[in-house]
């Protein structure tokens, strides 16, 4: 069985940004949606190694299908000047300088969704059992480090690419870009057909 367990590190927060991140990269999740097939091991694999059950409700990333052909996931793409930040009445999230990863502080949430209403990419959701909100946090908080619906996505459509946080760029723009340019193909019998 998989077991999750929360990191005990101290981030530099919003609040504590006594850090110089000229030099530093933030990680999102993009998918391939020519890759995608929509299958949703992502969302299993992600309920798995957050709340050792597979459920998909409880996912940090989200399958989407657009029809009658196109299959992706979403998740959180650690906006610029986040709106969910700035919607949460009791400050319960904040964006880690270091890694770009919007913290949620499950202590101060009380599940009101306003950051779900503010996020316009749907990446927020509650949590169905403690009624909190939940993002990707690229799997920091359990014992893998990094992010397992990468690892295990059967198609290879699922990559981590990183940002540069000083740019003051619409996500948007950014996956544009990103998609333009294209995906990585995968090493010749590495990815299941």
């Amino acid at each position: 069985m998989i077991m999750s367990m929360k990191a005990n590190n101290t981030p530099k927060t919003e609040k504590n940004s006594s850090i110089d991140t000229s030099a530093i990269m933030h990680k999102i999740l993009v998918v391939d949606p020519a890759r995608c097939t929509g299958c949703e091991i992502c969302e299993s694999v992600c309920g798995m190694v957050h709340d050792d059950v597979f459920n998909p409700m409880n996912s940090r990333i989200h399958r989407v299908r657009i029809e009658p052909v196109i299959n992706s996931s979403i998740s959180c793409v650690s906006c610029y000047d986040p709106d969910c930040v700035k919607a949460c009445p009791l400050s319960a999230i904040t964006k880690n300088l270091e890694t770009g990863i919007l913290e949620v502080d499950q202590n101060k949430c009380d599940g009101c969704g306003a950051c779900m209403r503010a996020c316009s990419f749907g990446a927020i959701t509650v949590h169905t059992k403690n009624k909190k909100a939940i993002m990707c946090d690229m799997c920091s908080s359990t014992i893998y480090g990094e992010p397992q619906c990468v690892e295990y996505c059967p198609k290879g459509a699922i990559f981590i690419e990183e940002i540069d946080p000083n740019v003051n760029e619409d996500r948007l723009e950014t996956l544009r870009k990103i998609l333009e340019r294209g995906f990585p193909q995968p090493p010749e019998g590495e990815i299941l057909n």
